[in-house]
Parts: structure tokens; C-alpha cells; sequence
């Protein structure tokens, strides 16, 4: 099984509630990687047996630390319509709620498209760069094959920065078909912009973050487990917190997701 399934494994416990365990592949500095609990959470949603379509929408509140060993989701559809349905879905260890979560699933019908946003270009091939360097980052870093054509962690040379642009090509390592699931853990692979903007590492934790689904599963299958493409930055740094956006592109330019969240941290 691979790193990612084994760590986004959910035992049914009965209607609404399953059983899952944090995985020391995707530990971070302080508990499990933001992503995985985004995957985990949108998991069981997606096992439950009441869901409805695919997800379009993903809100998780980080309300505390997850810590290491077994944990319970309790996912709930909250209203069912005719092509869209809404989900309460929280994380929980002993009687404390650690995550809290919102999901929308919808049925998408055929129908006019367009897309206003631009993915980055004049990019290197993903094979053109190098992978990012382990050493000294957390577990969750080696579970993906991240290659920065800039705004990665050789930038923090100690030196305050003007901007936190990133922009890489991403994919699970070993590689792995693209799934909801996976692609929820990817709009979280960037690290926290206020590295890039401070040129060093500072304490710092996702609040809460919104992801934005704009692939189904034809797009997904379609990109199968080739290389994705994404971009981040912040928009504004004040008084301990921050907002961090980012962008997910296949590898043929289709936006595939978006994400915004809310990141507080200490100088």
C-alpha cells in the first residue's frame, strides 16, 4: 500500500464515525502535515455511504494540535439537494475536537467552461530541476517529489525578501494516481510564506484553510501520475498572522484546484 493510503485509512465504526491513526510518514514539526488531516478528513466523506458526487469545496479549522496515535472522524451529511450536499465532519481524540471541517460534494452536469486565471509559463521541464533537499525538513517533505523553479528553501539566505512567490512541479513520492483525496495534501505542500518573505524559519501553523476543487474525476484520471504544477504567495503579513493562496495546474494547463488559508505565526 502506498505511504498516502495507508496514512488516509479509515476503519467504519458504525453510522457516521470511523477510526483512523496518524502516520509517522507525514509528521511534521509539531503533529501530522495540514494536508494529510485535509485528506484524512475528505476521506471519510468520500467512504461514507450516503456521499453524493465529488467534492467541490474543502473548509478545515486546525482548533489544536493533532497528536501522535488513533484518532475518530465523525462525518455527517447535513443537507442533501438535488445536485449539491453539505457535510460537518470534525476530527476527534478523546473528548477534544481537534479539526473542524465543512466539505460540499456536488453533481456536475456538462455545461459551458472557462478559465480567467493564467497558469505560470516559461517553466523548466520538472526533469530539468532538481529535487528539493530533505535534509533537515520535517517527515512529510520526503512523501512528495517537489522541484522548485523558484521560491523554494535554498532562498532563505537569512535576508528579507520583497516577495513569496513559489512556483514547482509537485507529485507524490513514489508517485501515485491523482485522487480528491491527494490532491486535498498537495494544495498544502508549500511551505509558509513567511519563510520566503523573512528568508528563515519561523514558528508558524495553518488556522484555517479552504480548498477549491475544480477537477472531477475525468481531469484526474486524465492526469493520471505525472508531474502537477503549482504556484503560492501571500497577499499580507500583519500582527502574527498571514494568508497564504495558491494554485494547482495539470501538466496540459487546467486549473485543478485552488486553496486560500489563514497561517499565524511568531518572529
Amino acid at each position: 500500500m502506498h505511504p498516502f493510503d495507508e496514512a488516509i485509512e479509515l476503519t467504519p465504526l458504525g453510522k457516521d464515525r470511523f477510526r483512523g491513526a496518524t502516520s509517522p510518514a507525514y509528521a511534521n514539526m509539531v503533529g501530522p502535515f495540514g494536508g494529510i488531516t485535509n485528506a484524512i478528513l475528505l476521506q471519510a466523506a468520500m467512504l461514507h455511504t450516503e456521499r453524493l458526487g465529488e467534492p467541490i469545496a474543502l473548509t478545515v479549522n486546525f482548533a489544536g494540535p493533532v497528536a501522535d496515535g488513533d484518532f475518530e472522524i465523525q462525518a455527517k451529511p447535513v443537507r442533501t439537494n438535488r445536485s449539491t450536499q453539505h457535510w460537518s465532519i470534525n476530527l476527534v481524540q478523546g473528548e477534544t475536537i481537534q479539526a473542524v471541517a465543512t466539505a460540499v460534494f456536488a453533481r456536475r452536469r456538462e455545461g459551458w467552461s472557462a478559465t480567467e486565471a493564467e497558469a505560470p509559463t516559461r517553466l523548466p521541464e520538472p526533469r530539468e530541476l532538481p529535487k528539493i533537499s530533505l535534509e533537515r525538513t520535517p517527515a512529510w517533505v520526503s512523501r512528495y517529489d517537489m522541484r522548485f523553479a523558484d521560491g523554494g528553501l535554498s532562498a532563505l539566505d537569512g535576508c528579507e525578501q520583497s516577495e513569496s512567490l513559489s512556483r514547482l512541479w509537485v507529485r507524490d513520492e513514489p508517485s501515485r494516481l491523482l485522487t480528491f483525496t491527494s490532491l486535498a495534501a498537495i494544495c498544502d505542500c508549500f511551505f509558509p510564506r513567511v519563510f520566503l518573505r523573512l528568508g528563515r524559519l519561523v514558528p508558524a501553523g495553518t488556522v484555517s484553510m479552504t480548498t477549491y476543487f475544480h477537477a472531477d474525476q475525468a481531469l484526474l484520471s486524465a492526469q493520471a501520475d505525472r508531474y502537477i504544477l503549482g504556484s503560492a504567495r501571500g497577499l499580507n503579513f500583519r500582527n502574527g498572522y498571514f494568508d497564504q493562496t495558491a494554485d494547482i495546474w495539470s501538466d496540459a494547463g487546467q486549473l485543478m484546484a485552488n486553496s486560500h488559508q489563514v497561517v499565524y505565526f511568531r518572529e
